[in-house]
């Protein structure tokens, strides 16, 4: 490590998700996924929860941005900017179109396979996300998604399949995208494939128990896929992956600093704490039983969850968040997450508030408290991002949030904190996932596509495109 912090192996990239991405939602053999289901909204209308596809609302998954064929000519771009690594994801229902098939589906594993082929030429690395946000329609529909611990055995077929068909292709893993999403209501149908009847994002029904006992199935197929890799390969390394908000008390009121530390605890910090040490926290069964939640453990779960602990701990970091006991701050309205607005933040057009400080500090937090390497998986600025008349996107705004984000971690790193890699998220303009929007627009790559679908999908490259390409030649050191 030099004085300006980074590690010359670092790795610099982006990420991205299959389901707002990929597109080609029906072609190649895929089945359909929970996320094509999921309507378009905006930052004022929540997205609507389907359970059949209506011909009077839009489907952002269905076409995203086509990744599906313009994958070569994405991977080129990333190349040119110097990307080490490129975080996405397999859709499940590629592989397996319903997943209950006895065989994978072979046009959708060659479908990767092409793509991990195209990332090699490049000397790019791969960092595969295995579940994001795109549970089989059909588990939901007939299983009721992870609250059927069928779920289990099913995900590890997928993952064997995965694992042995790209063993010497792919050495970066992550079993769950941002699983602590199941800790929240609207994490019902985005994240486990639950589902009780159609209703929009934020006004899911909720069971708590249900919820609870869906997200432990998750833990317990998350371990035993670790213990699978490891098996299929040993030199695999295979990472949880969280999204991180820390939480400041509004005051320092005694009853906000207690009220802070135990939000964070059960959002942030439960399902790291048990993938990364392999059994339940105090607080959590202390929870449980405030909340009259019952999850069941089956025979063998303590000792997979003991056995299955990952290698590496990743997360994704946007904003901070503020807790107040007193009614009258304790929900600010601006953010789906919750939490009360921050006095000393600017917030954006979305309800975020931008902290760079708070990546340093959450880089400490975790570091202190799982000693493993970490990595910052997703962090970008969502934005209305506006085409000149000849075509160029002058966002210097991405390029200051990224800027302010990238020195902290060299701050961090300077701590002592073991960071290996940064992705910034939607590299190339995608789908918002809380949103469904495009007008939310967090690439260094801008796609012609808009709200309503129209658009021919080219790339262009903005602003932030030559900047970002800088920092990567000089490792860090021109920002």
């Amino acid at each position: 490590m030099s004085k300006q912090g980074f590690p010359a192996d670092f790795l610099w990239g982006g990420a991205t998700a299959a389901n707002q991405f990929e597109g080609g939602y029906d072609e190649g053999g895929k089945g359909l996924a929970c996320a094509d289901l999921f309507s378009s909204g905006s930052h004022t209308e929540p997205r609507r929860i389907t359970a059949e596809i209506r011909d009077d609302l839009f489907y952002p998954s269905h076409d995203a941005v086509r990744f599906y064929d313009h994958y070569k000519e994405d991977i080129r771009l990333m190349a040119e900017a110097g990307f080490k690594v490129f975080r996405f994801s397999i859709n499940w229902t590629r592989i397996y179109p319903t997943g209950m098939e006895e065989e994978p589906n072979e046009a959708g594993l060659q479908f990767y396979e092409d793509v991990f082929r195209e990332l090699a030429k490049y000397g790019i690395e791969p960092l595969v996300t295995i579940a994001h946000f795109d549970v089989p329609l059909y588990l939901t529909n007939e299983k009721n998604g992870w609250a059927s611990r069928d779920l289990i055995d099913l995900y590890l077929k997928y993952c064997a399949t995965i694992f042995t068909r790209y063993k010497g292709l792919v050495k970066y893993w992550l079993t769950f995208n941002e699983i602590n999403t199941a800790t929240l209501s609207f994490g019902n149908y985005l994240s486990l494939g639950i589902r009780h009847g159609e209703s929009d994002f934020l006004h899911q029904e909720d069971r708590p128990s249900e919820r609870y006992q869906a997200l432990h199935h998750q833990f317990v197929a998350s371990a035993k896929a670790v213990k699978l890799g490891h098996t299929i390969d040993p030199d695999f390394q295979i990472g949880c992956m969280i999204a991180y908000m820390p939480r400041y008390p509004r005051t320092c009121e005694p009853a906000d600093v207690l009220l802070a530390k135990q939000t964070e605890a059960m959002h942030s910090h439960f399902c790291g704490d048990v993938q990364v040490k392999g059994r339940y926290p105090y607080y959590a069964k202390n929870y449980f039983e405030s909340q009259g939640i019952q999850v069941d453990f089956a025979e063998g779960d303590e000792e997979a969850l003991l056995a299955g602990t990952v290698d590496f701990y990743t997360f994704s970091y946007y904003l901070s968040l503020c807790a107040s006991a007193d009614p009258a701050y304790a929900n600010s309205g601006k953010s789906v997450i919750g939490g009360a607005e921050n006095p000393y933040l600017p917030t954006n057009d979305w309800g975020m508030q931008t902290d760079p400080v708070g990546l340093r500090i959450s880089l400490n937090d975790l570091y202190t408290r799982y000693e493993i390497p970490l990595m910052v998986v997703e962090n970008g600025l969502g934005a209305f991002d506006k085409l000149t008349a000849d075509g160029h996107v002058h966002d210097a705004y991405r390029i200051d949030y990224h800027r302010a984000h990238i020195e902290e971690m060299r701050k961090a790193i300077l701590d002592g904190v073991d960071l290996i890699g940064y992705t910034i998220w939607g590299c190339i303009d995608l789908v918002s996932a809380s949103t469904g929007e495009m007008a939310k627009r967090y690439g260094i790559i801008y796609v012609d596509k808009q709200d309503d679908g129209s658009g021919d999908y080219s790339r262009l490259k903005k602003d932030s495109f030559y900047w970002y390409q800088k920092v990567i030649e000089s490792n860090g050191v021109e920002i």
